[in-house]
């Protein structure tokens, strides 16, 4: 593979962000065109940013590159930016939906993008075995240091679940992960293969329109229409047990609309 030029590369990018920000688009697009000829793995997140801006394709999922890079930058900082300048709080509605709709407590648990560990720490005591996957390894050193897990692995989630071959979970949750994907039939699929027949799927999206199934909104993020998280969860065996409105986070200083989608297991693919 050839070595990225670093410094043209820089260049490139914080060109095509200063183009952005001043508002012209079709400058902006080509800079961070010349972004992933330099850098063709997309570190910086270069495709997700152009279609943001409503150009090109819009890609099915971000770059592995880009989540791991960004994660990584952000592992020692993240749980005080996302809890308490964005005001994250998905994982106790995650903890209070399950309760009052009376599932677990359960017995083996996959979490799915764990980052620092603030979700399987908000379930702890409701699964007896917790597993852990995240493509960052400086998020995954993290949860670690906290004891929370029993197992944790580097992986995206998407090659994790196709892999595995252990022993099936009956909670799979996916919290903050969706906003890093588009199509939703890898995941979904995945996740079935991998929960027992009954076993619960909860995990959050970030909404939008009807007008098309999935893309990227103005923060770099995939947004999802409801028909279409229906739709996947119907094809790969699941049904919806309850679907919550629910702010994801604050972006800006205004919420993100979103859901908390509580699905289960009732056919085998």
């Amino acid at each position: 593979m050839a070595k990225i030029d670093e410094e043209k590369l820089s260049e490139a990018y914080n060109r095509a962000l200063a183009l952005e920000k001043a508002g012209k688009i079709d400058e902006a697009v080509k800079a961070y065109e010349e972004v992933l000829a330099i850098d063709p793995e997309d570190h910086g997140g270069a495709a997700v940013r152009i279609a943001s801006l409503g150009r090109g394709e819009t890609p099915s999922r971000a770059s592995d590159a880009y989540v791991e890079t960004l994660f990584d930058q952000h592992a020692e900082d993240f749980e005080d930016i996302l809890v308490e300048q964005l005001g994250y709080a998905v994982p106790a509605i995650v903890r209070q939906r399950l309760q009052e709709l009376g599932l677990g407590p359960f017995k083996r648990m996959l979490d799915l993008g764990c980052g620092t560990g603030l979700t399987g720490g908000t379930l702890r005591d409701m699964a007896e075995d917790i597993t852990g996957i995240d493509l960052s390894e400086n998020m995954v050193e993290i949860a670690h240091e906290k004891d929370l897990y029993d197992t944790l692995y580097v992986a995206e989630v998407e090659d994790f679940l196709e892999d595995n071959d252990e022993e099936l979970f009956d909670l799979v949750t996916a919290t903050d992960v969706l906003p890093y994907l588009g199509a939703l039939e890898p995941l979904f699929f995945g996740v079935s293969e991998n929960l027992a027949l009954g076993g619960i799927f909860v995990f959050s999206s970030e909404t939008m329109g009807e007008d098309v199934p999935y893309k990227v909104g103005p923060h770099q993020r995939f947004v999802h229409a409801q028909s279409y998280v229906r739709e996947r969860l119907a094809a790969t065996g699941f049904v919806v047990l309850e679907i919550s409105d629910i702010n994801v986070r604050m972006q800006d200083g205004e919420p993100s609309p979103g859901h908390l989608v509580i699905a289960q297991l009732k056919t085998l693919n």
